[in-house]
């Protein structure tokens, strides 16, 4: 792509499509992916530790900036990288339906990711080099709006669409209520080897719409022996998702696993674990066990999931076993059981209506992530005649590319040799140590089933309440710490905004000890986390902004992006692990510790009071 021939565009044509276009896919790998991974069935260890990995390419992508300049205009590679992201999406909607998903979607996934971070190496040159710099100043704020929009469309509306596609594509679901009566002596069991009934259309079949059980207490030891009963029969068949580590676990373990995480996994359980598993099972209150199965056959490779959620009635009903079912091509010719238990304390007859519904998951992220694919076909045609040619947007001569190796090199000596850089470095990496944890599970703790200590959500809700509504207020808290920042100072609102971004961490405690029913309640709750993360978030961006003041603070800021990322890549990796080790509820209170890290470097960190009362741009 020759920069022979210059021509003109007006800005407001390519500034924000191109910022909305950074923003989508970083989004989808860091967020979207998480959430796939979840109602695919994938446990939260492995959801955490591979796709933390992803973080890789914005940690390490100072290394290959310089090359961006190079080798071909910053234009030529923002068009490239563009079908590159393009090909990744498609890429993931092509192996989501394979039998090895797991594998071939993180492979696209990488591709995905490091074509995003060389993206925004390109992007952010060519607005240095394609307006001036008052325009600069003026567009600042609309680059940084509609990477907040690409935001919002990724996490919130991007998901909701799964979540239509899902419930679009699957069967007419099905409902059974459960009856807690003192006249009854005992509870009737669902047989799953009853015949399947002749049906029309394409629907959730069950073997009982109305279930009585007994008030009052029954023996711990058979409330044990039917839930077992209940899990065998579903994992015996395979109804219960598999996770993608069952293969490994049959293997050797490794000098890590038999030594170090093994043994430490099952000393932090058996100490500060969530006693959830055994509490449930002593609970000595009756259990209602239903059949079903669907009426039409999945094709071969695919996948219907099959959920259950407790629609209305006493919340002293619970689902202990079958809350998500899978159904193939190879099980459809069966029923499979779902548990329900009622608490012994209930004083009086009551019932609960549950819901049983189903959907397409693999079709429904494959359909969506075609979309998101075409998406950025779209914005390659768009950007190929938008993005004007500039004179200032030319490759490196060769000899001038030897000069700027060596300064490269020169570049990232200078910044390790910063007065204070232990202190910078670990500000960088701990001020967000515990909300690197908790960005990991707060999907997958939303998804999860209430008896292993989530909120059941939908995945349609999960993309409202973490997408929208979490997104709109992480955008005002941000615009708020912003002018806060810029009327009196970072120094001055610093710990403010430590306290705002790690306090507010706690609404996951109380999320997870009342598993509340309300889903008002929930989007407050993650509205208010949000919000603290985006005022608190303010400090360490102003501050990586300070840090990178120089002649070249260009490069540094991209080093210090890459610290960022780093910061954030780590702990996620030990999180899921960590999670599983402890329950929900002691993992977001080990979240909450985990931000004293923060407090500690950013009393310690030296900043100018002058710093950040007026407009800088890093």
């Amino acid at each position: 792509m020759s920069t022979d021939k210059q021509t003109t565009s007006h800005p407001w044509r390519w500034i924000p499509s191109l910022y909305f276009a950074e923003g989508i896919p970083y989004v989808v790998v860091m967020m979207v992916a998480v959430v796939l991974y979840k109602r695919m069935g994938i446990s939260n260890t492995d959801i955490a530790l591979y796709t933390s990995w992803l973080y890789l390419p914005w940690v390490i992508k100072p290394l290959w900036s310089p090359f961006v300049d190079l080798l071909q205009t910053k234009r030529f590679w923002i068009l490239a990288t563009q079908l590159l992201i393009g090909a990744g999406l498609a890429g993931v909607a092509f192996t989501i339906p394979l039998p090895g998903f797991f594998q071939w979607t993180l492979a696209a996934f990488w591709l995905l990711a490091f074509s995003s971070a060389t993206h925004d190496i390109a992007a952010d040159g060519f607005y240095m080099i394609g307006i001036s710099e008052q325009q600069q100043s003026f567009f600042v704020g609309i680059r940084s709006t509609f990477y907040r929009l690409a935001m919002i469309a990724g996490q919130g509306l991007l998901i909701m669409l799964a979540g239509a596609l899902e419930r679009g594509s699957g069967l007419e679901p099905a409902s059974f209520t459960v009856q807690a009566q003192s006249e009854v002596s005992q509870p009737v069991y669902g047989d799953p080897t009853f015949v399947k009934p002749s049906t029309e259309g394409e629907r959730v079949v069950l073997a009982q719409k109305q279930l009585t059980v007994p008030l009052g207490p029954v023996p711990a030891a058979d409330i044990a022996a039917i839930r077992k009963r209940v899990v065998d029969w579903n994992e015996k068949h395979g109804f219960v998702a598999k996770k993608a580590t069952t293969t490994a676990a049959k293997t050797e373990p490794g000098f890590w696993q038999k030594n170090v995480s093994g043994p430490l996994g099952s000393w932090i359980r058996e100490t500060f674990g969530e006693t959830r598993e055994k509490a449930r099972d002593n609970r000595s209150g009756a259990v209602a066990v239903v059949a079903l199965t669907i009426s039409k056959r999945p094709e071969p490779g695919e996948a219907t999931i099959v959920a259950i959620e407790r629609k209305s009635g006493d919340k002293s009903f619970a689902l202990i076993a079958g809350e998500a079912l899978r159904f193939t091509s190879d099980n459809a010719d069966k029923a499979a059981l779902v548990a329900v238990q009622i608490d012994p304390r209930m004083p009086q007859q009551a019932s609960a209506r549950f819901e049983a519904r189903a959907g397409n998951v693999p079709f429904a992220w494959s359909i969506t992530f075609f979309l998101l694919s075409g998406l950025f076909l779209g914005l390659f045609v768009w950007h190929r005649f938008a993005i004007p040619k500039v004179a200032g947007d030319r490759p490196a001569p060769r000899e001038a590319g030897k000069g700027l190796l060596a300064d490269f090199v020169h570049t990232f000596a200078s910044f390790f040799r910063r007065p204070g850089i232990l202190m910078i470095l670990a500000f960088l990496l701990l001020y967000r140590f515990g909300e690197a944890q908790l960005v990991k599970l707060a999907a997958p703790f939303l998804l999860d089933g209430r008896d292993v200590g989530g909120l059941s959500l939908s995945t349609g809700q999960v993309g409202f309440a973490y997408g929208t509504v979490g997104v709109l207020a992480l955008t005002i808290g941000g615009i708020l710490g912003g002018l806060a920042v810029s009327r009196h100072g970072l120094k001055r609102w610093l710990m403010v905004m430590v306290v705002a971004i790690n306090l507010p961490n706690a609404v996951y405690i109380y999320l997870a000890a009342t598993q509340p029913e309300s889903f008002a309640i929930v989007n407050v709750c993650i509205a208010i986390e949000q919000f603290g993360y985006g005022f608190g978030f303010t400090a360490y961006m102003m501050y990586m902004i300070m840090v990178a003041q120089g002649p070249q603070k260009t490069a540094h800021f991209a080093i210090t992006t890459g610290f960022m990322a780093l910061g954030m890549m780590i702990p996620g990796m030990f999180s899921g692990w960590l999670q599983e080790a402890l329950g929900y509820q002691h993992f977001f209170v080990w979240v909450l510790i985990a931000t004293i890290p923060g407090f500690i470097v950013a009393s310690l960190i030296k900043i100018d009071p002058e710093f950040g009362r007026k407009s800088q741009t890093p």
